[in-house]
């Protein structure tokens, strides 16, 4: 972790007798809160999350294949000014994602005037020249982005990755903040509260508005999942249902001359929007993977000829390399022709001689990543590794460079959380969700708080044994007295 005492997001750097002054009421709420209470609320929120089938899936875990993810109590808040500031950020950067990939699939101007490197495009295994010259209906690759951000001080945010691929989650921001209007009442009647359960009609408008102009009446959308073996099928299940669309797998659907149907027991419905949950590798086994059985033969065929809009675009992974994210800055310029509102973290591209040198002689003090990892997996957090596990990487340095970049290790900001033996600041991250339509850029107004449980770590995936909090973002005139709580929340 870097030196000194890290940004407490509610108690500042003055600790709970010195709190922010903007989120004193919520410091003197965590206060005047026994310890066992907060315990009680929030083990009465996971045995709902159990009940409900809130899991996700670890992946070669055999004796706990499904778990829940673990809830904190206390939530995390954004003062309203500065949501402004990171919803702005937010657009722009999403604006230039949607440009570049447009661009990376089409003319590929970015290329012919040097900001980046052709190899790092061309020779990247998360470019699918397959779908080069293809035009997604009303040019949106991007539809729904979760932007990582780290916070290290008082107005210090980060972008620290990209996710344009299928960026998970959502459902646990829903369903925490049900559990804390549920659980927590009293908070929603001192803050006012944006609410985020118009997420579901947020992503189906994004859907609708996306479909092929050709389509008829109202568009037929559905989510197209792997099945129920993939570790995030309840999201995919939840947002099915909240949206009021169709739950497909591969098997229901058909491509026809370039159009695709779902098959129902009233005979096929013609598909106009697909929000697909499957990677791009194995999405239609005629392009991609032969041996695919999760996808659907013809799909990308009946993509290029424009009669669907997929959701998110295939080839969209590699804006979510880290190689490319560390041109992110250069990215933003080039298309918006401004500065970017939100910096990246700064990043050594192990590609580069001069880079590599400094990693491999600073590794005790680097967190070093894979180009495509995710999910907390590949990676070195150097001032808690051990040496074994900085020897191992600095062999996979030298003998690979190129699939490796290394960042500084953030003071990442904490958030009050509740431990067996009472409340401690916890590291955390933040994503929120971005959605991209025809008729532009949205972002919600929350989003989803990952906290790292164990003491000191920074590594906050669920996968990893991360846990999640409840994101408040405050709307103007905070705090409020009085007002039924969820008619309050239900004002953002």
């Amino acid at each position: 972790m870097g030196k000194g005492r890290a940004f407490d997001e509610i108690w500042g750097h003055g600790g709970p007798d010195d709190p922010r002054a903007a989120l004193a009421a919520l410091s003197q709420w965590i206060a005047d809160t026994p310890h066992a209470e907060l315990h009680r609320r929030q083990q009465t929120a996971e045995a709902t999350f159990r009940q409900l089938g809130i899991t996700f899936a670890v992946y070669g875990d055999a004796e706990a294949s499904e778990r829940i993810i673990p809830f904190d109590i206390v939530p995390r808040v954004f003062l309203h000014d500065e949501w402004q500031r990171l919803s702005d950020g937010l657009i722009q950067r999403v604006d230039a994602i949607n440009a570049f990939l447009e661009d990376i699939y089409g003319p590929r101007r970015i290329l012919d005037e040097g900001i980046l490197p052709p190899e790092l495009i061309l020779n990247n295994d998360q470019f699918r020249p397959e779908v080069a010259g293809i035009r997604p209906p009303h040019g949106v690759w991007a539809h729904i982005c979760g932007i990582d951000l780290v916070r290290t001080g008082p107005d210090e945010f980060f972008v620290l990755e990209d996710n344009a691929r299928t960026p998970s989650g959502v459902s646990y921001m829903l369903e925490n903040r049900e559990a804390m209007i549920r659980l927590c009442p009293e908070l929603f009647h001192q803050f006012r509260v944006a609410a985020v359960d118009s997420y579901s009609d947020m992503l189906r408008e994004t859907m609708r508005s996306v479909a092929p102009d050709r389509s008829a009446g109202r568009p037929v959308c559905v989510v197209l999942t792997p099945g129920h073996f993939n570790s995030a099928y309840y999201e995919h299940s939840f947002l099915a249902d909240t949206m009021g669309v169709e739950l497909v797998e591969a098997a229901d659907l058909v491509v026809d001359d370039d159009i695709v149907y779902m098959r129902t027991i009233a005979g096929r419905v013609k598909v106009d929007v697909i929000y697909r949950r499957i990677d791009d590798d194995f999405l239609d086994p005629l392009v991609f993977r032969p041996d695919s059985m999760l996808g659907v033969p013809g799909l990308i065929a009946a993509y290029r000829a424009g009669n669907v809009a997929i959701i998110n675009s295939p080839g969209n992974g590699i804006a979510d390399d880290k190689a490319i994210y560390s041109y992110m800055p250069e990215i933003v310029r080039f298309y918006s022709g401004g500065e970017p509102k939100l910096p990246n973290v700064e990043t050594w591209r192990c590609r580069e001689p001069d880079a590599l040198k400094y990693v491999l002689d600073h590794l005790d003090e680097l967190v070093v990543k894979l180009v495509d990892g995710s999910g907390g997996y590949g990676m070195l957090v150097g001032p808690t590794a051990s040496n074994s596990e900085i020897e191992a990487f600095r062999a996979a340095l030298i003998a690979q460079p190129e699939r490796y970049i290394a960042q500084p290790t953030l003071a990442l900001s904490t958030v009050p959380t509740v431990t067996e033996t009472g409340l401690a600041p916890r590291h955390v991250d933040f994503r929120p969700f971005v959605l991209s339509g025809a008729d532009g850029v949205k972002v919600v107004p929350g989003g989803l708080t990952r906290v790292a449980l164990k003491e000191g770590s920074l590594v906050v995936n669920s996968s990893q044994g991360g846990g999640t909090k409840d994101s408040f973002v405050l709307m103007p005139d905070t705090p409020l007295r009085g007002g039924d709580p969820a008619q309050v929340q239900a004002q953002g």
